[in-house]
């Protein structure tokens, strides 16, 4: 995590407290969604990913700013197959990454880039961790949302449905994602924000109302045997700090274990919230403030902008600088108020 001086001021002394909570590592609980394993072997890359065409490096099937010369964000993994029939579909059975619960699926491919697609929620040290499995050429017959799976359940069978794009038989993958849940209210956000003609056929679990982590560095660091979710969200990259005037929004109970003490916001009551993003938007750190602290008026401030991190992950575009200083674009904005809402 990067701080300023400041933020390391700010927000390290609770940090500390609420790490040592959670000192012993657990084992990690998320596996490989398919029997692809490549990732494991040097320099077989491109046997585990499917880059975006034949002369593209096999990092564009990664997570982060790899589409589009580095200017589009892309939030999974593209996890190439390894069975197929005689026409050369995929087969590859497509399974559950850890034990959790199915909060949905969708079997209407026209109806979203992921094409057919499954989430299920996770429960892992107090945090709601959702895993996406995408581009699927069928649901398991007879998985029903609100049924459990275990770790490893067969849950589907890889394909190449999707929106977005034609997925050749040479790239077939399941595109797969570890997301934080933004906000249970986003149904009624969306409607009310959403521009003319803008479809929502999907509730809460539209991909908008999903931020994504790197998946590739959890399954890595399954090697070690050990590892700890919530340890790996509160090391997250510090983007930027902002202020919010906002005190009651489901994010705050659903990621509890994120929110950071302030004696003096317990003392004199809260009156909003000062958090942490990282470049694709997660909030990672929230520290309630009292109104002493707020310091502006306006429901959203900019308090600190990491350059480096903006230079190095620009992709989301949440912060633009303007002369010497910077502010948030309508994209940060967007993302902030579909936070609190």
């Amino acid at each position: 995590m990067i701080f300023s001086a400041v933020c390391r001021a700010f927000f390290l002394p609770a940090l500390i407290v609420l790490i040592s909570r959670a000192s012993l590592l657990a084992q990690t609980p998320f596996q490989f969604p398919t029997a692809n394993h490549f990732l494991y072997e040097s320099g077989s890359e491109l046997k585990f990913l499917a880059p975006t065409a034949p002369d593209k490096p096999w990092t564009s099937g990664s997570f982060g700013c790899v589409r589009n010369s580095e200017t589009r964000m892309h939030e999974g993994l593209d996890i190439r197959s390894l069975q197929h029939d005689r026409r050369g579909e995929p087969t590859d059975p497509v399974l559950a990454a850890a034990a959790g619960t199915v909060v949905y699926f969708s079997k209407k491919p026209g109806l979203s880039n992921y094409g057919n697609y499954i989430v299920v929620r996770h429960i892992v040290e107090g945090l709601e961790i959702y895993s996406l499995y995408a581009h699927l050429s069928e649901v398991r017959p007879g998985l029903a949302i609100g049924q459990t799976v275990k770790a490893g359940e067969v849950i589907a069978t890889m394909g190449r449905t999707s929106t977005a794009e034609v997925i050749t038989k040479d790239r077939a993958h399941v595109h797969f994602e570890l997301n934080v849940l933004i906000n249970d209210n986003f149904a009624a956000w969306f409607k009310r924000n959403s521009t003319p003609g803008e479809r929502n056929d999907h509730g809460e679990w539209n991909g908008q109302n999903l931020n994504g982590v790197d998946p590739l560095e959890i399954l890595l660091a399954e090697r070690t045997g050990k590892f700890s979710v919530l340890n790996f969200l509160r090391g997250q990259t510090e983007l930027c700090r902002v202020r919010v005037r906002a005190t009651n929004f489901p994010y705050l109970k659903r990621y509890a274990p994120l929110v950071l003490k302030n004696p003096r916001a317990e003392k004199e009551g809260v009156a909003g919230y000062e958090i942490a993003l990282n470049y694709n938007a997660v909030a990672f750190a929230l520290m309630p403030l009292a109104a002493s602290e707020m310091r502006s008026t306006a429901k959203f401030q900019l308090v600190s902008v990491n350059e480096a991190e903006q230079r190095a992950h620009p992709c989301r575009k949440l912060v633009v600088q303007r002369g010497r200083g910077w502010q948030l674009t309508d994209k940060g904005l967007r993302e902030l108020e579909m936070l609190v809402y």
